[in-house]
């Protein structure tokens, strides 16, 4: 595997004397240009670069021994997206072979997740803790369909402080096991239910084919495990978990994902029912994005794990466990970055806001800098991530461009003439040139915060809007198996009624490629009939190729 090297941004532009402008007036010199690197791919065998040309949307061939710049989406999605993760500096390859390194901009969308995460965790009544990583071989064993699921991806430790250990260790792949095990210890009555709690972790999965944030070996998570004294609690327990997911996807990631339950040849090994949110990527393969499992009485049996019910009668208790993982960065990547780059949606940016000053004249730098530094400090004091780059080793343009690619919503400009009226030019992330930028917005606190944190607003609506559209037109209703096949031939979901069973079920992905995403929670009405067999269906299935 080629390792990434992208090296500190050197000094390809030193003049900072460019006045504001429109992009057509930077020459296509001073565009952004990044340092040759190594692919972020150990399958890429393509030398071509593609810069992408301002405004016109097609892309110009580079010299591979001069510059490197992101491919665009439409020519090549996973070159694309390799090359986001390099260029806006969210992950580099680790050592090991399938392992990557999260960069500080990277790990801080992630840290945005567990913000908010952390919050409706506590508010549902769950705490924090931590399991350690390795677990006993012999606690895998237990659970039949557990071990047979995970075995294929375990990787093991046979020899610790230079001895060969009596028993081998697993370096958790998930933590359902060692969390039965405590569990045992700490539950005897009734008064101890429900018992809920949460761990954020690593997580190492022998995976053959990696691909950053999406599937690695080692990946970050939560993952929440909780034990009730009856099974409609757990079922209650394992529905809220997959609403507060779901939520997260739409109202912070602006991904309109489906929730529904798993087929039962999808469910998680070990569990009674999985649920799961399904979000649709660029190139129009879906994401899991996030599971609930509903996992019964499956390990509490397995592990002796009973309580003391009211009536003195021991009862094994009824369990869950749900995780989301460093892959739903991937999915913001992929639902929402265009050839410019990443584009992030407001509520989970790192940066929300930048400023570029410009001046052309010494004596202009002064005032344009002590503008920009009040109205960093005044968005600042408005809970808003803002940043100011007054560097100037770099032009106005290849800032514009640099931060475009970083994924920032809004940019602010201030030169001379705007410290003199007291106003500024704002342009959005989403709306390209001329349509997305805005002069003589008032510096004023008041009005300045008031529409920034409008158009913050706006832009994260409009990321929604236009996933959810994507999402929609991709969709077909399928009402038989030719269609279905037609339809993943073409690249698109097929939605239509199920009731057949599991050799069916295989067939459609082996001659497909696709697999049964979920039974969404949200069914049309009306009787149904299945589009393998033609039999009597209760629900529509969603199938559709997957990551």
């Amino acid at each position: 595997m080629g390792a990434l090297r992208l090296p500190a941004l050197t000094s390809i532009f030193t003049s900072s004397s460019s006045v504001r402008s429109s992009p057509a007036i930077f020459p296509l010199k001073h565009r952004l240009r990044l340092p040759l690197r190594r692919p972020f791919s150990a399958q890429s065998t393509t030398e071509k670069v593609v810069a992408p040309e301002l405004g016109d949307g097609k892309g110009k061939v580079v010299d591979k021994d001069k510059d490197r710049v992101i491919t665009p989406r439409s020519q090549d999605f996973n070159a694309w997206y390799l090359d986001v993760i390099a260029n806006a500096e969210l992950a580099d390859y680790g050592p090991v072979r399938g392992t990557m390194v999260i960069r500080p901009y990277g790990y801080a969308i992630w840290e945005a997740i567990q913000e908010y995460m952390n919050v409706k965790f506590k508010e549902t009544g769950h705490s924090n803790m931590y399991f350690p990583q390795f677990i006993p071989y012999s606690f895998i064993e237990k659970e039949a369909s557990h071990v047979e699921g995970f075995s294929p991806e375990l990787a093991l430790v046979t020899v610790g402080g230079g001895k060969e250990l009596e028993e081998k260790l697993v370096v958790r792949p998930t933590s359902e096991t060692i969390v039965n095990h405590m569990f045992t210890q700490w539950i005897h009555s009734y008064r101890d239910l429900p018992l809920m709690i949460n761990q954020w972790a690593n997580v190492t999965r022998w995976e053959m084919r990696t691909k950053p944030f999406i599937r690695t070996l080692e990946f970050l998570w939560q993952e929440g495990h909780t034990a009730h004294a009856t099974a409609e609690e757990a079922e209650e327990e394992a529905m809220q978990m997959i609403d507060v997911y779901t939520k997260f996807a739409y109202e912070q990631a602006a991904i309109p994902v489906i929730a529904g339950r798993k087929s039962r040849v999808e469910t998680f090994a070990g569990a009674s029912t999985t649920y799961t949110i399904e979000a649709m990527m660029g190139d129009r393969k879906a994401l899991q994005a996030g599971t609930s499992h509903n996992l019964g009485q499956n390990f509490s049996r397995a592990f002796g794990t009973q309580f003391t019910d009211e009536n003195g009668q021991r009862q094994h208790v009824w369990q869950t466990s749900w995780a989301i993982s460093t892959r739903f960065v991937g999915g913001i990547i992929m639902t929402h970055g265009d050839d410019a780059g990443l584009l992030l949606p407001p509520r989970l940016a790192p940066v929300q806001v930048v400023i570029v000053p410009i001046w052309k004249k010494d004596n202009e730098k002064a005032g344009v800098l002590t503008a920009s530094s009040s109205v960093k400090e005044t968005l600042q004091a408005a809970g808003i991530k803002v940043k100011i780059d007054d560097s100037d080793q770099r032009t106005p343009g290849w800032k514009f461009n640099y931060y475009e690619m970083k994924g920032v919503p809004l940019r602010i400009e201030i030169g001379p003439r705007d410290v003199s009226s007291g106003t500024l030019v704002i342009s959005r992330r989403d709306i390209p040139g001329k349509q997305g930028k805005v002069f003589g917005i008032s510096m004023e606190p008041s009005t300045l915060v008031a529409y920034v944190k409008d158009k913050l607003n706006e832009v994260q609506s409009s990321l929604l809007e236009r996933a959810t559209t994507f999402r929609d037109s991709n969709i077909v209703d399928v009402s038989s198996y030719d269609e279905l096949k037609e339809a993943i031939a073409q690249g698109k979901w097929a939605r239509g009624p199920w009731s057949a069973g599991d050799e069916e079920e295989s067939k459609v992905k082996e001659e497909t490629g696709a697999t049964i995403r979920c039974f969404p929670f949200e069914q049309p009405e009306g009787p149904k009939k299945c589009l393998m067999t033609g039999n009597s269906a209760d629900e529509v299935a969603i199938f559709a190729k997957s990551y």
